[in-house]
């Protein structure tokens, strides 16, 4: 097995052991237990916990120890795993798989995954605020940057856009691009800044590592539009040609699969150029080829 390949089976054990220890069921919260359940369904659902990588690869390339990261790194795929429990809502995408499994309000009911994706929304920044590793100072700025990077000027409001441009025929690769970097390059980019944070890095690593962050989560979600066109069900564990039905415009109705492929390469080598700040980078620079080839 490849360095990078160990060292990323070490950050994904690492995140699902810790999981395990911020989700568990005491029997001071017996009488929640199925709500519990629930959060629990979609956070064990699978996934390939990119996140949570992200902030101990950034802690790590900034000189930090990522076991001391724990705490925003799982924080950050709980907030994910609310996104996606509420994007599957009858009232949003109405999508009844994830990840190869029936969605939250499918395993459940509406209600008890609406409360889900709420409860998962809150407990990270009760887990940060009282872990025991990182100083006030860096809880602090964790926390305000990942409540932007949820919120109005964040993953929700760029999902309000995405709703939005379902009913506009005019929507241009401008739109789509500051779309993708609400919806999708927020979570990702203050991920990549959680993990400078705990390592004590400087403002002006901090500002590069979300710079880079916007940049592969762009390119992710454009190659999120063409998997949706190219790939099938049993290979990415949801219903494909689903933007197609919801008259979205994506990268590939913009421009075509080619051309799509072309620009999510163009910026992801740009994504590539802002890792040489970082002298401890080989294992980013892998992890950013990855996801560019990724089939699923």
């Amino acid at each position: 097995m490849s360095i990078f390949k160990e060292t990323l089976s070490e950050y994904i054990a690492f995140t699902e052991e810790h999981l395990k220890k911020y989700s568990f069921c005491s029997g001071a919260v017996s009488a929640q237990e199925n709500l519990i359940k629930a959060m629990n369904y979609s956070l064990e659902a699978g996934g390939k916990r990119i996140r949570p990588v992200l902030v101990y690869a950034f802690c790590k390339a900034c000189g930090g120890d990522y076991r001391i990261a724990s705490a925003p790194a799982c924080g950050i795929e709980m907030i994910h795993t609310f996104s996606l429990i509420h994007d599957d809502l009858p009232s949003m995408d109405n999508d009844d798989f994830r990840r190869g499994k029936p969605s939250c309000h499918k395993a459940f009911d509406e209600a008890t995954a609406i409360l889900a994706g709420d409860a998962l929304s809150v407990l990270p920044f009760e887990i940060i605020a009282d872990d025991n590793t990182l100083t006030s100072e860096q809880k602090v700025k964790i926390i305000s940057r990942l409540a932007r990077a949820v919120g109005r000027d964040g993953m929700i409001g760029g999902q309000v856009i995405d709703m939005e441009n379902e009913t506009r025929n005019d929507v241009d690769e401008a739109n789509l691009r500051n779309m993708y970097k609400h919806k999708t390059g927020e979570l990702i980019a203050v991920s990549c800044m959680m993990g400078c944070i705990c390592a004590g890095a400087s403002d002006d690593m901090i500002d590069t590592a979300a710079e880079y962050g916007y940049r592969l989560g762009l390119a992710f979600q454009i190659i999120d539009d063409i998997l949706d066109v190219t790939s099938t069900t049993e290979e990415l564990g949801k219903p494909v040609g689903s933007d197609s039905e919801e008259n979205k415009t994506t990268f590939v109705t913009l421009y075509g699969v080619e051309k799509a492929q072309e620009i999510a390469g163009q910026i992801t080598g740009e994504a590539m150029n802002l890792l040489e700040k970082f002298g401890n980078d080989a294992f980013l620079r892998e992890l950013t080829e990855m996801l560019l080839c990724r089939k699923n």
